[in-house]
């Protein structure tokens, strides 16, 4: 019992009190025959004239059989109140003291017989006094206290010399040991099954101290102010205190206070607490100097048999093995393993964050997704590892770069995506885009190599107005397509016209999947024609779409679309058996010449193709020309070149088409068996110019493939200049409209019948006509940007541009000249903020140059006509 708990509130002495309650009815017997025999047998002189004594013993006879009665119910075992035990505890005192107190005045007043001495009545206080003493010290010992109760009764027969006394020792004497028999056979009773409960928590002891010592988990208890009464040895060793100096302590002293959104666990450990009420698996900190450590800690108020509050109990186990799991998962969930920048998931949840505040209204943000550019050719020539360590520094780069302005993160392979929150300013996000660009275009040092790698960015804004995650990353994904297009090592803002684009681009994938099964797929075939006889050697294939309710679909927007989606495959065989069948119709003596696309050439089964396409139709294996690209030779794997074998022994020709415009050094040709270079159109128009270099790169070419003992072909000759130096130069085929454009099967039969396979030049004679100087602004589109420009001089077939800067050749460009009247171009070269252009096809120089109202009256120009190699 604490030293400031109620004597009522002790469950000892509550227990105690109330088997003196049940042993009461003895005491009840033996005060009612005390006064049965003062009243009746035979009777005390006098006691029943004076009622202040026979009342008072009467009323302690009634306390002494309402304790008797409270005694005998309290032996039913039940549930009760601890309210209601405490009041029969204290009312049982009551009853004690008030009938002892009755029985006693009543029978010292009868008994007495004065000697007429003033301290006659000290006599019998002694006498009482001592006897009561006695018995208090020998009831410590009950075999004492018979010894005490017996010698008492026969020494005071013997005293008195009277039998009465001896009978009426005995019988009280008989009544204490009837008594006491009952009490010793509870005690018996109390004995068994308190060594059983012993046993027990022996037992349950000795499990708690072998859970304790495997490390499983502990346990604590604290007192009623919530001081460590125990805890596991353990706990106190890795807290690096003796187990002395934690008992005693607040139990909250052995867990680390975390502030912030953290401490929530610990407030609700705090309530716990104070309210008295359990708590289940809290994850706390553990108060462990040096190092982390994580718990699980439960609880449960404990309370005596009255109810009454006595401290806490509970267990714990230790997290912080499975803190350093979880975390290591939630590092692998959430961000790269390689890079160690946020993955998809991750950043995917800072871009929804970034979007909307945290009461859910929406913010502005800019989203920049980011390709590398010739990342698969580091893979492929330098292989994975030193690809992985290139993605290693560039991410490094592109955290020095954003800094704390964003995230970084990387979507997989060699895309990446930056969130940028607050930030919409194109100024700024033109400027984080130029650094990007730089960065990454400097060397990167991979184990003693140089690695040059560029990339190209899409941007897109949102400005607060409550745009999606999937419409951001869709619009910036439209921008890095947009940005690629222009040439890559380039950004481009997202524009709405993007949207329409990669719309059109999904109809145009749609409908282009149905186009062989609608036969709207045709075959047009340009002559290829020996200069030196100029006779027709032979034709090359190019394809049309003739879409229904559409016109012609330009080859330029489905043949990338195409490859993207892999729609080139079939298409591809398609294009391979009708060349084959065309060839079976022109007859021996000429060849038909088609495109392969890099990814056809990536599939094994080309030259089963092949070989089918060409036994079906019943030709020459030689007859059937392969044109490769050199994109081809970007994968320099013996894959690749193992195709090439293949290729070879089935007999076709293999010419490599748009020689000098690709990425790839010259080895590839000793390893290539090619029978024909086809040099570039952009090498061929206009290197009759005196001011050209284009000459001495043609008179190379065909020099080396002279020296390899390979044809070459020049494409695009369109004048007799052209024409003219070409054969000067020695190249051995010419292809060009000089001498046809593009016909149906049916025109290149006629042309062979009529001509017997011979053909003439016709022509322009100089590939530059007469500019006209002129000042005209006018409207430039691009990459679905427009821009401002001033037309400087021009022609029917091209123009000088001032006022954009840097375009790369081969940019397509739309020329608006006014609100009703534009056309196609092609930039040819650029310098600083001069571009040279190239219109689609002839115009009319007085329509260009009129004003707009006379350019709205004057006639439209004609559609692009374009060649896909």
């Amino acid at each position: 019992m604490s030293t400031d708990e109620s004597l009522f509130d002790s469950p000892e002495f509550v227990t105690r009190l109330m088997r003196v309650a049940q042993l009461w009815h003895y005491v009840l017997i033996g005060r009612a025959l005390t006064f049965f025999v003062f009243a009746f047998v035979p009777g005390v002189a006098g006691f029943l004239e004076r009622p202040s004594q026979w009342l008072a013993m009467a009323a302690g006879l009634l306390c002494d059989l309402a304790l008797t009665v409270v005694g005998q119910a309290m032996r039913k075992p039940r549930s009760r109140r601890p309210e209601r035990l405490r009041l029969v505890t204290m009312a049982s005192m009551v009853l004690i003291a008030l009938g002892t107190l009755l029985n006693a005045a009543a029978m010292f007043a009868a008994i007495a017989v004065p000697d007429g001495r003033f301290f006659f009545d000290a006599f019998t206080a002694i006498q009482i006094g001592s006897i009561l003493v006695a018995a208090s010290a020998v009831a410590i010992a009950r075999p004492a206290f018979f010894a005490f109760a017996g010698a008492t009764a026969f020494g005071g027969a013997i005293g008195v010399a009277s039998w009465p006394f001896a009978v009426a020792g005995l019988v009280f004497l008989g009544l204490l040991i009837v008594m006491m028999r009952e009490d010793i056979r509870h005690q018996r009773r109390a004995t068994r099954a308190q060594m059983f409960a012993i046993s027990d928590q022996q037992r349950a002891l000795g499990l708690v101290r072998d859970f304790e010592r495997a490390g499983r988990g502990w346990f604590w208890e604290t007192d009623r102010y919530g001081q460590l009464v125990y805890i596991s040895p353990t706990v106190a060793a890795k807290l690096g205190l003796s187990l002395s100096e934690v008992l005693g302590r607040p139990f909250t002293d052995i867990i680390r206070k975390r502030i912030g959104n953290d401490e929530s666990e610990e407030r609700t450990l705090g309530f716990s607490l104070s309210s008295r009420t359990p708590f289940h698996e809290l994850t706390v900190q553990a108060a462990v100097s040096g190092e982390e450590r994580w718990w699980s800690i439960s609880g449960n108020p404990i309370s005596n048999e009255l109810g009454n509050f006595q401290g806490f109990r509970g267990s714990g186990t230790d997290l912080t093995e499975k803190k350093r799991s979880e975390r290591e998962i939630n590092q692998l969930a959430r961000y790269d393993t390689l890079t160690g920048l946020a993955n998809r998931l991750h950043i995917t949840d800072l871009l929804e964050r970034a979007l909307r505040s945290h009461t859910g209204q929406p913010q502005p943000c800019a989203l920049l997704l980011m390709d590398l550019d010739r990342f698969k050719a580091v893979n492929d020539t330098l292989g994975h590892p030193v690809g992985d360590q290139l993605l290693q520094q560039v991410a490094g780069r592109l955290t020095q770069i954003v800094g704390d302005k964003g995230q970084v993160g990387r979507l997989g392979g060699d895309e990446f995506q930056i969130v940028l929150p607050q930030i919409t300013q194109a100024e700024k996000l033109a400027g984080i885009a130029n650094a990007i660009i730089l960065s990454l275009a400097k060397p990167f040092a991979i184990e003693g190599e140089q690695v040059r790698i560029g990339s190209s960015l899409g941007i897109a804004v949102s400005q607060g107005q409550g745009v999606s995650v999937s419409a951001l990353v869709r619009n910036a994904d439209l921008a890095l397509y947009a940005a690629k297009d222009a040439g890559r090592g380039v950004y481009r803002f997202y524009a709405d016209a993007m949207h329409n684009q990669a719309s059109e681009r999904k109809a145009i994938e749609d409908a282009l999947r149905d186009a062989l099964a609608k036969d709207e797929l045709a075959l047009l075939y340009q002559p290829i024609v020996d200069v030196g006889s100029e006779r027709i050697s032979g034709f090359e294939a190019l394809i049309r779409w003739r879409r229904e309710g559409e016109g012609v679909i330009s080859p330029s927007k489905f043949i990338p679309i195409a490859e993207e989606s892999n729609l080139i495959i079939p298409i591809g065989e398609w294009i391979i058996r009708t060349a084959c069948a065309t060839i079976a119709r022109l007859g021996p003596g000429y060849r038909v010449a088609v495109n392969v696309s890099p990814r056809q050439f990536a599939n094994e089964k080309l030259p089963a193709t092949i070989m089918s396409a060409v036994s079906a139709a019943g030709i020459l294996a030689d007859q059937l020309e392969l044109e490769i690209t050199e994109g081809v030779f970007l994968d320099e794997s013996p894959e690749n070149l193992a195709m090439f074998q293949k290729l070879k022994r089935t007999g076709v020709r293999l010419a490599l088409d748009d020689f000098g415009t690709g990425y790839s050094a010259l080895g590839y040709l000793k390893k290539a068996p090619f029978d024909k270079i086809k040099i570039d159109q952009s090498f061929v128009l206009g290197a009759a110019d005196p001011d050209s270099m284009n000459a001495a790169i043609i008179s190379s070419i065909v020099g080396l493939a002279t020296a390899l003992n390979m044809e070459t072909t020049a494409e695009g000759v369109e004048t007799h200049d052209d024409l003219a130096l070409i054969r000067g130069l020695g190249c051995s085929h010419v292809q060009g409209y000089i001498y046809g454009r593009p016909m149906e099967i049916d025109d290149v039969l006629a042309l062979l019948r009529d001509g017997g396979g011979r053909v003439e030049a016709n022509g322009y004679k100089s590939a530059r006509e007469p500019r006209r100087t002129t000042f005209r602004t006018i409207q430039v589109t691009s990459g679905g940007y427009q821009y401002e420009a001033i037309i400087r001089n021009m022609s029917s077939r091209g123009a000088l541009i001032e006022g954009l800067w840097n375009v790369p050749a081969g940019t397509d460009l739309i020329l608006e000249f006014g609100s009703d009247l534009a056309l196609d171009a092609q930039a040819r070269w650029s310098t600083e903020n001069r571009v040279g252009v190239q219109f689609a096809e002839a115009v009319d120089i007085e329509t260009l140059v009129s004003t707009p109202a006379q350019a709205r009256a004057g006639s439209a120009t004609r559609p692009r006509i374009q060649r896909v190699a």
